[in-house]
């Protein structure tokens, strides 16, 4: 065994947001997606960074 520190994965994903949308419009979302060979998560995650940084308050 070797006694090196485990990595630490920056930004890990440990946590989950559970929202209720209709099942047409998730539907539309996932198919858009796919579409455009990306993950409804992947976009979901983009969305939610951006829009910590536009209304992240300054220091």
């Amino acid at each position: 065994m070797t006694d090196r520190p485990k990595k630490v994965k920056l930004n890990k994903k440990d946590s989950q947001l559970l929202i209720r949308i209709s099942s047409i419009e998730r539907e539309q979302f996932v198919q858009l997606c796919e579409q455009l060979d990306t993950s409804s998560a992947r976009e979901i995650r983009q969305f939610i960074r951006g829009f910590i940084k536009k209304h992240k308050p300054t220091e």
